[in-house]
């Protein structure tokens, strides 16, 4: 470190709890970061290790539009008691991610909970997504029902169990990922 400089804290790694759901519907890899503030609500990012983050694959477009009559994009919450926002429940889809390669991947809500908002930003620079996952380039913003926000994690892994997964992910051979 040079003589005056000093590392600090992100405001995420501050402020906020990272849990971590993996092989959501049993796609092997496609892992999400929720980051929990103390204050019950909930940042959906993509992880580290997801395979548009991973395999340089370039983002051609990003959509809110799940189905014929659902739009996240749509979602508008007023007041204190965030009226009007979607509820979401766990595999509740959040957004599609199409690359250039053709492939396309399905984010996913992972918890219970009230949509707040949905990054609007990404859709005109898909590129955040890959810069900055755990900033600026959210998915979306949940908030759990109180009486569920403190079960809500009981599903997700921690930092240290998620580390642990990565770990045998790439100590066992490629044949043997299906198993675990």
């Amino acid at each position: 470190m040079a003589e005056g400089s000093r590392d600090f804290p992100s405001v995420v790694d501050r402020y906020f709890t990272r849990w971590y759901k993996a092989d959501v519907k049993g796609k092997q890899c496609e892992d999400f970061c929720i980051l929990q503030h103390s204050n019950r609500i909930c940042v959906i990012t993509l992880a580290d290790c997801h395979p548009v983050l991973q395999s340089g694959k370039t983002i051609s477009s990003i959509n809110y539009q799940i189905s014929a009559n659902c739009s996240r994009l749509q979602n508008k919450v007023s007041g204190k008691s965030k009226r009007g926002a979607q509820f979401l429940t766990e595999l509740a889809p959040l957004c599609r991610i199409t690359c250039n390669d053709g492939d396309e991947y399905t984010i996913y809500s992972c918890i219970r909970g009230r949509l707040l908002e949905v990054n609007e930003n990404i859709l005109h620079n898909p590129g955040l997504l890959k810069e900055k996952p755990s900033s600026d380039g959210y998915i979306a913003v949940v908030l759990p029902k109180f009486e569920e926000s403190k079960t809500i994690t009981k599903d997700l892994l921690s930092q240290k169990q998620y580390e642990e997964l990565l770990l045998k992910r790439t100590s066992l051979p490629t044949n043997d990922l299906s198993e675990m």
